[in-house]
């Protein structure tokens, strides 16, 4: 698996320039697992919370009364490097796919001020 992360970030550098908002979020003591790092579970609430605020800040999304209901059908992250509280991060959003009735979503997790790494990648289908 190492050897597949390592392959990856050679072969794919991902930075910035590949995503058009971010969302700024501070990772909180109660992220960490035993381990010492964010759980993997949080991850997928800062990729939700970072589309929703986008689609509530720019696409007019009035979460309380609307009729639109957007799901998750698909899901898949890529996890590259561990981040911890208190890391600050960003959490860059580009729309990778428009369908007929969804659109795909391309999450990246980077710590603050930092141009080149990605810690984590997400596919992020809403129907």
């Amino acid at each position: 698996m190492a050897c597949k992360i390592k392959k990856m970030i050679e072969s794919e550098p991902v930075n910035r320039n590949n995503y058009k908002y971010f969302n700024p979020i501070n990772t909180r003591w109660m992220d960490n697992d035993i381990y010492g790092h964010v759980n993997n579970v949080i991850y997928y609430s800062y990729f939700d919370s970072t589309v929703n605020k986008y689609l509530i800040d720019h696409a007019g999304l009035r979460i309380q009364d609307s009729s639109i209901i957007g799901y998750v059908v698909n899901s898949n992250c890529n996890y590259l490097s561990g981040i911890s509280y208190p890391d600050e991060i960003e959490v860059g959003m580009r729309v990778n796919k428009i369908g007929n009735s969804s659109v795909t979503y391309g999450l990246g997790i980077f710590k603050k001020g930092k141009k080149k790494f990605v810690h984590m990648e997400n596919l992020f289908t809403f129907l």
